[in-house]
C-alpha cells in the first residue's frame, strides 16, 4: 500500500512541479469554495470524530484541536485564498551573477518533491499542508491521527476533487487512512520516494521520528514559551499582552507557559496579573521566588486559590491549557538563564521600555521567534503573512519558525554559457 502511494506521489510531484501558477491557484480557489459548500458534510464527519474522541477520553486540549466549526472552516477557506494571492516562488531566480569568464550563474527555486506529514488531532493541518504543498508544486502523503480519520477523509477527498477539476494529478495529495501504527514505521523508511518528513505532535512522536526515520526530519511545534516583564515595562500594557498570549487559544504551541517578572516590578505586577487572569479561568504554578508576592497580608499569608507552588517539572511543561508558570528574577541575566534552561526554542519575548534590554534579549535568546512587546501568539504562518504553515520548525536546518511557501522549496544552480569550456 505505502510503496504504491510513494511511487504515485513521486510521479505526481514531477507533473505538479511543471504546473502553471494559474492552474495551482485555480485549484486552491476551488478547494476554498468546496470547504464552504461542503461544510455540512465536513462538520458531520467531524462531529463523529469528536464523539469518538470524547468516548476515548481525549484531553480538552486535544478535543479543541480536533474540533471544526463554521468559523474555523471560514478561516481555513480564507487562508487558502490568501495562499492563492501570494507570489508563486517556483521558478524564482536569485543570487544572480556573471562570472569573469562571461558565464551567467543564478539559483532557481524548485519544489522539494514529496513531503510526508504525520500529525495528531488537527484537521485544519490537512488543508494548510495541502494548500501550501499545492502552491509550491510538492506532492504530499498525509498521516493524521486515528481520532480525526473521518474529518480527514472528507477534506482530502475535496482536495483531490479540486486537483482533478483543474487538470492536476490527484495523487499529489494522498491520505494514509488506515490507523495501523505499524504503517508509520513503514513510512519512515521510504527515503527513495519521500524527500522530507514533518511530524506535528508531542515530544514522543518527534523523538520516534528522529530515531527511526531514514528521511530528513523537520521537527518543531512543541512550545514552552516565555515572556519576561523587566523593571521598565509598562505594566498595564504588559497585562494585556500576557492575557492574550495565555488565554486567546491556550491549547496551541505558541500559547504562553511561563511569565518571568523582575523583582523591582513583582510587588505591583504579580498580584494584578493573578487577579486579572484568574477571571479568565487561569491557574498558576508559582516558583518559591514568586510566592511571597502573592501571599495575602490579611489572611494569614494564604495564597489565592488559583495559585499552587510550582513542582520540579512545571517549568519544563508545555501546558496546552489555562495554567501559567510564574517566577521572579533579579536581573535580565537571570531571565536569560531561565529561558536558556527551559525554553524549547519556539517563541520567547520581553516586555520592556529599555532599548538596551530589548536588543540584548534579541541577541541572546536563540528561539525560532523572539518578541519585543508582543504576544507569542503571533508565531503563525497566517499572522506572519505566509498564508498558512505546514509546521513551526524549532531547528536550524533547513527552515526555522513558521514554514510557508519558500520553506517548502529548494533551489538548483543554473549556468548559462556560450559554449564555455573549463580551462
Amino acid at each position: 500500500m505505502l510503496v504504491e502511494m510513494g511511487k504515485q506521489a513521486r510521479a505526481a510531484a514531477r507533473k505538479l512541479g511543471r504546473a502553471s501558477s494559474e492552474q495551482k491557484n485555480a485549484a486552491l480557489l476551488c478547494l476554498a469554495e468546496a470547504l464552504l459548500s461542503s461544510s455540512a458534510e465536513i462538520l458531520a464527519a467531524n462531529a463523529e470524530d469528536l464523539a469518538a474522541a470524547r468516548q476515548a477520553g481525549l484531553s480538552a486540549a486535544m478535543l479543541d484541536r480536533l474540533m471544526l466549526n463554521p468559523e474555523r472552516l471560514q478561516g481555513m477557506s480564507a487562508d487558502l485564498r490568501r495562499v492563492a494571492e501570494l507570489p508563486d516562488p517556483i521558478g524564482e531566480r536569485f543570487d544572480q551573477t556573471t562570472l569573469p569568464n562571461g558565464m551567467s550563474l543564478y539559483k532557481q527555486r524548485v519544489p522539494l518533491g514529496v513531503l510526508a506529514v504525520i500529525y495528531e488531532a488537527r484537521p485544519n493541518v490537512t488543508i494548510d499542508v495541502a494548500g501550501l504543498a499545492l502552491k509550491t508544486g510538492n506532492a504530499i502523503i498525509l498521516r493524521g491521527g486515528s481520532e480525526t480519520l473521518g474529518s480527514n477523509r472528507v477534506l482530502v477527498g475535496l482536495a483531490r476533487q479540486a486537483l482533478q477539476e483543474c487538470g492536476l494529478p490527484v495523487h499529489a495529495i494522498q491520505l494514509i487512512d488506515n490507523p495501523d501504527r505499524s504503517l508509520v514505521m513503514q513510512l519512515l523508511q521510504m527515503y527513495e520516494d519521500v524527500d522530507m518528513l514533518i511530524p506535528r505532535g508531542g515530544e514522543a512522536l518527534h523523538r520516534f521520528c528522529r530515531e527511526n526515520s531514514r528521511i530528513p526530519v523537520i521537527t518543531g511545534g512543541i512550545g514552552i514559551c516565555h515572556l519576561f516583564v523587566d523593571e521598565s515595562a509598562n505594566l498595564e500594557e504588559s497585562l494585556k499582552v500576557i492575557h492574550n498570549a495565555k488565554t486567546q487559544r491556550p491549547t496551541v504551541c505558541n500559547a504562553l507557559d511561563t511569565v518571568l517578572v523582575h523583582r523591582k516590578a513583582a510587588g505591583e505586577f504579580l498580584p494584578r496579573l493573578v487577579a486579572e487572569l484568574e477571571k479568565a479561568g487561569v491557574s498558576f504554578r508559582a516558583d518559591a521566588s514568586a510566592l511571597p508576592y502573592l501571599q495575602s497580608s490579611d489572611s494569614n499569608g494564604e495564597l489565592p486559590a488559583s495559585v499552587l507552588p510550582a513542582g520540579p517539572q512545571d517549568f519544563d511543561t508545555e501546558w496546552l491549557s489555562l495554567v501559567l508558570g510564574l517566577k521572579v528574577v533579579d536581573s535580565l541575566d537571570e531571565a536569560l538563564q531561565h529561558i536558556e534552561a527551559h525554553s524549547t526554542g519556539h517563541s520567547d519575548g520581553i516586555l520592556t521600555s529599555s532599548q538596551a534590554n530589548a536588543q540584548r534579549f534579541l541577541a541572546e535568546v536563540d528561539s525560532a521567534a523572539v518578541y519585543v512587546n508582543a504576544s507569542t501568539r503571533f508565531t503563525d504562518g497566517a499572522q506572519f503573512g505566509l498564508g498558512a504553515e505546514v509546521a513551526v520548525s524549532t531547528q536550524r536546518l533547513h527552515a526555522r519558525g513558521p514554514m510557508g511557501l519558500r520553506e517548502l522549496t529548494t533551489y538548483k544552480w543554473v549556468a548559462v554559457g556560450d559554449y564555455h569550456v573549463r580551462p
